[in-house]
């Protein structure tokens, strides 16, 4: 199980990175925020399998953490973004 789990968190760190290209690659703010939830996502993923590896509870917390910063930031960016044409519709 040990192989395997750091293997597993050897893929998600080469998703994290594939992930950070995507995002230097993409000119746009909803490339910019789908990295952002990517990494949000991968990186609980991440933490929750070093928990388990590690015995570490606090890795849980952290994870968790990190998936609701992940689609918060989400979340108020399609409220953002939804909320613009409407605005601009109403101004003439």
């Amino acid at each position: 199980m040990t192989v395997f789990g750091y293997a597993l968190c050897l893929f998600l760190l080469a998703n994290l990175a594939a992930g950070l290209l995507f995002v230097f690659r993409g000119r746009v703010a909803p490339v910019w925020m789908l990295g952002i939830q990517i990494f949000g996502t991968t990186g609980a993923a991440l933490l929750l399998v070093l928990a388990e590896l590690q015995q570490e509870p606090a890795l849980r917390d952290v994870a968790l953490v990190c998936a609701l910063l992940a689609a918060v930031t989400l979340v108020t960016y399609a409220q953002r973004i939804w909320a613009r044409p409407a605005a601009e519709e109403e101004a003439p």
